[in-house]
């Protein structure tokens, strides 16, 4: 049967489905591709300010920890909510070396007074049981001097080849960027270093 005033030889009505303009899906992708990126470049900012990776250049640290390493260093926790305690391995950048970024072992605390008398490093006038491997400096002589406020003495294990405290003098926190956290390259020198408490 067909409709009123419709033609019997007509064809059935055709209902054309409008195409979606063919810049919407580009337009999406691009959408995709730039939140992608900002959401990559946030996370990368956060963890830039949280940690750093270093390498390490120099033998200031041997045994512990050997030139061309790789490490992890944590960035926030002495600024926001601790202090560096004895043993941590830090690095920082050094008094009177503008662009230096050095790595040392916190051995002296605020208001401490240290020495470095005999091969053997005093604190307080008694000597200190190292819980780490260095290499001594037999006829080292430094000190006594006390350590100040809001400062740290230094020392690289490698007693006899390094630049530390006992050249450039007690080094304020402020110039401390970070406490190595662990070395992950090379594979085979993969460690968490340990804090010893004060």
């Amino acid at each position: 049967m067909t409709a009123p005033n419709q033609p019997e030889n007509m064809p059935p009505e055709q209902t054309i489905q409008p195409e979606a303009p063919a810049a919407q899906p580009a337009k999406s992708l691009l959408r995709e591709v730039l939140e992608t990126i900002g959401l990559a470049l946030v996370i990368f900012l956060v963890v830039r300010t949280l940690v750093m990776n270093y390498r390490v250049v120099g033998h200031s640290m041997v045994p512990t920890i050997q030139e061309g390493q790789f490490l992890l260093i944590e960035k926030v926790g002495y600024t926001l909510f601790e202090r560096p305690q004895r043993g941590d391995i830090i690095v920082f950048n050094p008094p009177n070396m503008a662009g230096q970024i050095y790595i040392k072992r916190v051995i002296g605390l605020p208001g401490e007074v240290v020495e470095l008398r005999d091969g053997r490093v005093w604190i307080n006038g008694e000597p200190l049981a190292e819980e780490w491997q260095t290499i001594p400096a037999p006829t080292a002589r430094w000190g006594p001097a006390q350590v100040g406020k809001d400062e740290v003495f230094v020392l690289g294990d490698n007693r006899p080849g390094s630049l530390d405290s006992r050249y450039f003098g007690m080094l304020s926190r402020q110039r401390i960027i970070g406490r190595a956290l662990l070395c992950y390259w090379p594979p085979s020198a993969w460690i968490i270093y340990p804090r010893y408490g004060q």
